[in-house]
């Protein structure tokens, strides 16, 4: 009787914390990662990948998030594990997959709460995976593995950067009784295109991130005044988000008021808002490990003086050329050096080049600082080859700017936009204020 209400407690617990969306956190069905590993497998032609999860945060306060490519390959959000994915060889060797999960640690557990190792019941359900063996059993299915075919120590696939691996990789050469390991694969270059064209669940977790930042930029527009402090907007936004069901936010927020404005990655919020500052408000977050990225200027005392104005709608000018310009299939993005004709960034750098002058009559040009965008998945920078071409089903930001010092005035706008399967684009920032005009009513509250 005892052994029977433990196996029923093991299995309530599976379903109270592993469903999707019973703990606040949405995954896709086991289906969706299972296929991406299948298309994983069929880039190593014959080879194996290995991957491993994130370890956990050195600091108490740093909540635990998943290794990227880990997460898209198995939905799999708790550290210490690893995946094995081999690829088929014709009638050599057949797919197969194998989660590793680490023994459990009990005296941990009353601390972090339950765990799941390979023993557990129902794990391979739970976990949607093929197999799962403890992850004591890694090395030796590796050394199987090559042992049958030594030409598999040569098609090695992993996490460049992972200790995990470079640990495995060296003891399975002593195994095998060689001198040197061969170097890895970068297993990295294999997800990145899997990772580029979302399927339909993905960009359905984008645009929850996208409406949680949304409602944080809406916010923000109530919120800022002179007086008021950089980092108490970062509070109030933050505390939006997570109202609105996001786990954290999907990078540092910037809040740069005046002369910080023109600085681009500023994130310190140490600032006082003072009458007269244009700020910039560059914050997004997360929801179930997908990411927005939205930013926003606005005056903070509510009214865009002329010269704010004139600049405000060079930008949005410049996102719109870019958004105007656009043509899947053809159409690239973070083409830095503009280069490419085709490039959405050439589109917005000569509309700001010819629209506006700075102080000493030259043209704005020189002030855009950046590349105008980037894809946007499970990472906020998600990882791509540029200059990118764009196709259906990527999601990518327009973000140009202008940041001139000298004046304590900088200005970029930024939305998220995916392109739809007949190649049209869809801007997902479409319920939030673009013009002007706009963003003055959003923050008289109108």
């Amino acid at each position: 009787m005892r052994k029977l209400l433990g196996s029923c407690f093991v299995l309530f617990w599976l379903v109270v914390v592993l469903v999707p969306g019973a703990a606040g956190f949405e995954k896709q069905p086991a289906g969706a990662y299972r296929a991406r590993r299948v298309a994983l497998g069929e880039r190593l032609k014959g080879g194996v990948a290995i991957l491993f999860a994130a370890e956990e945060p050195q600091l108490d306060f740093m909540a635990y998030r998943q290794d990227s490519d880990f997460y898209y390959l198995t939905g799999w959000n708790e550290p210490g594990a690893a995946l094995m994915v081999v690829g088929p060889s014709g009638t050599a060797r057949g797919y197969r997959e194998i989660l590793f999960l680490p023994t459990r640690n009990l005296r941990a557990e009353t601390y972090t709460g339950p765990k799941l190792d390979a023993s557990s019941p129902g794990v391979a359900g739970a976990t949607g995976v093929d197999a799962v063996e403890p992850m004591t059993a890694l090395p030796a299915e590796l050394n199987k593995l090559v042992a049958q075919d030594r030409q598999l120590a040569w098609s090695l696939w992993t996490q460049p950067a992972a200790t995990q691996a470079k640990a495995l990789v060296n003891f399975n050469a002593v195994t095998l009784g060689m001198d040197q390991a061969p170097a890895p694969h970068d297993v990295t270059t294999l997800t990145m295109p899997l990772r580029q064209e979302k399927d339909a669940g993905e960009i359905a977790l984008i645009r929850k991130a996208t409406e949680a930042s949304i409602a944080a930029q809406r916010a923000m527009m109530r919120d800022v005044k002179p007086g008021e402090t950089e980092r108490a907007i970062a509070g109030r936004m933050t505390a939006v988000w997570l109202e609105q069901g996001c786990e954290r936010p999907s990078y540092a927020p910037i809040v740069g008021t005046g002369i910080n404005s023109t600085t681009l990655h500023y994130s310190e919020n140490a600032s006082t808002m003072e009458n007269g500052d244009i700020v910039v408000v560059d914050a997004a977050c997360e929801y179930s490990m997908y990411a927005a990225d939205i930013t926003r200027t606005v005056p903070a005392n509510g009214h865009f003086t002329a010269r704010q104005r004139e600049i405000y709608d060079i930008v949005l000018g410049a996102q719109q050329a870019a958004a105007k310009a656009f043509v899947a299939g053809t159409s690239t993005i973070d083409d830095r050096d503009r280069k490419d004709p085709n490039s959405l960034d050439t589109a917005a750098y000569n509309y700001i080049n010819t629209h506006g002058k700075d102080l000493h009559g030259q043209p704005l040009g020189k002030y855009w600082l950046h590349g105008l965008g980037h894809m946007v998945g499970i990472d906020v920078h998600d990882p791509a080859d540029y200059p990118a071409v764009l196709k259906p089903g990527m999601v990518f930001t327009i973000e140009p700017g202008v940041y001139i010092p000298e004046e304590k005035l900088g200005v970029r706008i930024e939305c998220d936009f995916l392109v739809g399967p007949d190649g049209k684009l869809i801007d997902l920032d479409a319920a939030l204020p673009h013009t002007a005009d706009e963003v003055e009513a959003a923050m008289q509250g109108k």
